[in-house]
C-alpha cells in the first residue's frame, strides 16, 4: 500500500488508515459488528499492508483500544503506527461550547493520564499519533490554561509518550482550527471531509498544506451514506448512532443524491455502477492534496479487502473529480 508523509511529523501513513469508532460497540451507538469479526478486519487490513490505525479512549469507554491491543499483540512483526484521542474530562456536550474553559475540558493531568491509559489498552510504549478529540479556536486566548496545555504535549513527547500531536474538528464548523494551525502547535488535523461535505476545501486544507500541517479526512463515506446502500426503507437497530443521523428524509435524500452522482459519472465511464461509490468516493477524499490518509471504518474482512485495494488503483480523472466536486451538499448540522 502507497505511504504518505503526515505533515511535518515525518510520520509515514498509508493513504488508507483504518477507523474505529464502530469498534466500540453499542456504548458507541454502532450495532451490528462483534469483536471475533472486528479482529478479523483489522488483521485482514495489515496484512495488506495498511499500517495506520485511528482510535479514540471513548470509543467504548476504552473498548475500541483493548481490542485493537489485544489484535496488535498477536501480530508481532506488524509495523503499525496508531493514534487515539484524548476526551475531553468534563465530557463531549459541555466541552462543545467554545465558552467552557479550556482548563475544564483538557487540564494538564488529565491529558497526560489519558495518553498513559491509552497507552495500556493499546499495550503500546508510544503513540505516533495523540489528538484533542475536540478544539476551539477561541481557547488560544486563555494564555496561561493554553501554556500548561502546550507544556504537557511537549512532555509527553519528551518522554516518548506520543510522537506527533493534532486535534479532532467538529463536525459543526470545519475552520475551528484555523488559529491553532497558524499558531504552529499542531503537527496534524482530523476533519470530515467527503464528497457530500467538502467545506473543509474552502480554508483549512489551504492552511494546512502552507504550514505543511497533516490531514486525516474522517468520515469518508458519510456515516454509510456514500456506500449506495441505503434506501428511503432502510432502518437501524434501536439505539443505533445512524438513526439519528439518516432521520426525517435524510435517507431518501442520500439515495437520490448517490444515483445521482453515478449518473453524472456515466459522461467519464458508462461501467460505473452504485456499487463502486464506496471506492469512488475513498478516492475523492485522498484526491485532495492536503489530504494525508483517510479514515474508513472497517468492521469486516470484506470491507478491509474493499478498501486497502483502492490504494494501488489509478486516481480518478480531473473530470471526474470536477464531477464530483459540484456534489456538495450544504446541510443542516
Amino acid at each position: 500500500m502507497k505511504l504518505r508523509t503526515l505533515g511535518r511529523s515525518g510520520l509515514r501513513i498509508s493513504g488508507i488508515g483504518l477507523g474505529t469508532w464502530g469498534m466500540g460497540g453499542a456504548v458507541t451507538g454502532w450495532h451490528g459488528a462483534d469483536d471475533a469479526t472486528c479482529t478479523a478486519a483489522i488483521h485482514r487490513a495489515l496484512d495488506l499492508g495498511l499500517n495506520f490505525i485511528d482510535t479514540a479512549l471513548s470509543y467504548g469507554e476504552g473498548h475500541s483500544e483493548r481490542l485493537i491491543g489485544a489484535a496488535l499483540a498477536a501480530k508481532p512483526d506488524a509495523q503499525v503506527m496508531v493514534a487515539s484521542k484524548i476526551p475531553p474530562k468534563n465530557g463531549f456536550q459541555n466541552a462543545r461550547s467554545p465558552e467552557t474553559p479550556l482548563s475544564a475540558a483538557f487540564p494538564p493531568e488529565h491529558v497526560i493520564a489519558a495518553t498513559e491509559e491509552s497507552l495500556r489498552n493499546l499495550r503500546r510504549e508510544t503513540l505516533e499519533l495523540q489528538q484533542l478529540h475536540l478544539w476551539h479556536d477561541a481557547w488560544l486566548a486563555s494564555t496561561a490554561e493554553r501554556d500548561a496545555l502546550f507544556e504537557a504535549i511537549a512532555r509527553l513527547r519528551e518522554q516518548g509518550k506520543i510522537r506527533a500531536f493534532g486535534i479532532s474538528i467538529l463536525r459543526s464548523n470545519p475552520e475551528n482550527g484555523v488559529a491553532l494551525i497558524e499558531s504552529g502547535q499542531v503537527d496534524a488535523v482530523q476533519v470530515i471531509y467527503n464528497i457530500f461535505d467538502q467545506r473543509a476545501v474552502t480554508r483549512l486544507f489551504p492552511l494546512c498544506l502552507e504550514r505543511n500541517v497533516g490531514v486525516l479526512a474522517r468520515v469518508p463515506l458519510d456515516e454509510g451514506g456514500l456506500t449506495g446502500t441505503i434506501t428511503a426503507e432502510t432502518a437501524f437497530p434501536e439505539g443505533d448512532f445512524r438513526t439519528g443521523y439518516f432521520q426525517g428524509e435524510r435517507k431518501r435524500e442520500v439515495a437520490e443524491r448517490c444515483a445521482a452522482i453515478v449518473n453524472d459519472l456515466h459522461a467519464t465511464d458508462e461501467s460505473i455502477t452504485l456499487a463502486e461509490l464506496p471506492r469512488i468516493a475513498l478516492q475523492f477524499a485522498l484526491a485532495h492534496p492536503a489530504v494525508t490518509a483517510t479514515i474508513p471504518g472497517m468492521r469486516s474482512p470484506r470491507n478491509a479487502e474493499r478498501n486497502c485495494a483502492i490504494s494501488d488503483l489509478p486516481p480518478l480523472t480531473p473530470e471526474q473529480i470536477a464531477i464530483l466536486e459540484r456534489h456538495s451538499w450544504a446541510r443542516n448540522w
